[in-house]
């Protein structure tokens, strides 16, 4: 059951009748500006886990070597 290219035309032309060309483009501006939104949260996230990586360091000097400082 696949679609071929007579049936997604015809679909594509029963949507833009139904919704009309400005519902369609301002439809398709919101999805790009959710998808630009979601990158960026992506990317700024990827930041702070960066950043809270670098700041916790771990004291790693063994035991013995802690006493005689």
């Amino acid at each position: 059951m696949s679609l071929g290219p007579w049936q997604v035309l015809l679909i594509a032309v029963v949507v833009l009748v139904l919704f009309g060309r400005g519902k369609i483009s301002s439809l398709m501006g919101e999805v790009g500006k959710g998808i630009t939104s979601f990158r960026k949260g992506v990317s700024e996230g990827q930041k702070e886990l960066e950043e809270a990586s670098t700041d916790t360091v771990k004291d790693v000097t063994p035991e013995e070597d802690k006493e005689k400082t």
